[in-house]
């Protein structure tokens, strides 16, 4: 994997995921060489002072991008500002992702990045809508994507992971991978992230057929989606799709980008361990955020049971399962115990990125690309996808 700085991890992924969603490597260099020797500070992960220093250089550089944006769409250049736009909108999530809780400017970078996010997609001429998906009471926050060539279009559904967003899964070209083969797509923030979770109060749910319900029931009220309706989640999402696809049966299709088949053995041995806590600056903190429990305690209870033991063989559609052989947050045995465990599905794939290829690292985060042309591959050749080249 590149690291930029050399072995802080956090830091260094943070760097290489700016750059894959389309950031520019002079603007990062720019804003993050000073902050090298922090990095590598001993205290680096733990002091709020450095942790602060990380915010305010990614916001300066979204900031700085937005204003030269601002300029070119002031001399009628809206294709150059569309382009700056959206790397202002990356910088920003940047700087969202790492940031503090209890720092206000988290939720302002948030807004910003939404804010640079949806200009950028206009300026573009990008057809994408904002929706609103009926759920249980409420709605979940939504973009959908049409898939090229006529419709009505089959669908995968995209879920999020544990600290990213259905803009941060736009950025990453999966929306456009599908597009391009004939797909739409619906990105979502369910329960426990993005606007579900800051807006509208909505922690993650164990039981992840309720949101993934609700989409269906969207989708296939539109008019312009099959019913060929699959689903894909990262990270965290290698529990919230193929445990949606256990019990809401109108799913044609499964992607786990990254397994996770027990989170005990992930955010539950985070949260046992003091050392692994610290490591990560804030994370105890995001962590009851996002699963809505008041301690460490209950949080612990809640992510016992977000395993896919008794859920996995349940499975009806065919499986995929996106891992990385170098990944360093959840053990390839996790990837194979879903694969071992969905014996009711039609079509079990595991698809394992070595380091001499790439990809290797927590969902190919060395190099996404890999890992989105085989989920829209797949997902193409399940749902009857129709490649159109532009």
């Amino acid at each position: 994997m590149f690291e930029y700085f050399g072995g802080n991890y956090s830091w260094d992924l943070g760097v290489l995921m700016a750059l894959q969603l389309g950031g520019q490597a002079s603007e990062i260099d720019e804003a993050c060489r000073p902050l090298r020797p922090l990095a590598a500070a001993p205290d680096a992960k733990t002091n709020p002072e450095i942790q602060r220093a990380w915010l305010e250089a990614w916001l300066a550089l979204a900031a700085k991008l937005e204003a030269k944006a601002e300029a070119d769409a002031a001399a009628g250049h809206g294709l150059s500002a569309a382009g700056k736009l959206r790397r202002a909108a990356v910088y920003y999530q940047t700087a969202d992702r790492m940031a503090p809780h209890d720092d206000p400017r988290k939720a302002q970078a948030y807004d910003a990045m939404r804010r640079c996010f949806r200009k950028a997609v206009e300026g573009a001429g990008v057809p994408m809508e904002w929706v609103e998906v009926p759920y249980e009471g409420t709605t979940l926050p939504a973009l959908f994507l049409p898939g090229d060539g006529p419709g009505p279009h089959p669908c995968m559904i995209g879920f999020d992971g544990f600290d990213v967003t259905k803009e941060w899964s736009y950025l990453c070209g999966l929306a456009d991978g599908f597009a391009r083969r004939g797909l739409a797509c619906l990105l979502v923030d369910h329960p426990g992230v993005g606007l579900a979770l800051r807006e509208r109060g909505l922690p993650a749910v164990v039981e992840t057929e309720r949101p993934a319900g609700a989409c269906v029931d969207y989708l296939l009220a539109r008019g312009d989606v099959s019913d060929r309706i699959g689903i894909v989640a990262m990270s965290l999402g290698g529990y919230y799709a193929p445990r949606a696809a256990a019990f809401e049966k109108r799913l044609k299709a499964c992607v786990a980008w990254g397994a996770r088949w027990d989170n005990a053995g992930s955010h539950g041995r985070i949260l046992r361990d003091p050392t692994a806590a610290r490591s990560i600056p804030g994370w105890i903190d995001h962590a009851l955020k996002v699963y809505g429990q008041p301690d460490v305690e209950r949080c612990a209870e809640m992510i016992a049971r977000m395993t896919l033991e008794g859920a996995a063989e349940q499975i009806e559609c065919p499986l995929l399962v996106v891992h990385g052989e170098n990944d360093r947050q959840v053990p390839f045995e996790q990837a194979q115990q879903t694969i071992d465990g969905a014996i009711n599905s039609p079509r079990r794939d595991l698809r394992v990125f070595t380091v001499e290829e790439g990809g290797a690292e927590h969902v190919n985060g060395d190099n996404f690309s890999l890992a989105v042309d085989v989920i829209a591959d797949w997902s193409a050749d399940v749902l009857g996808g129709a490649p159109q080249p532009r």
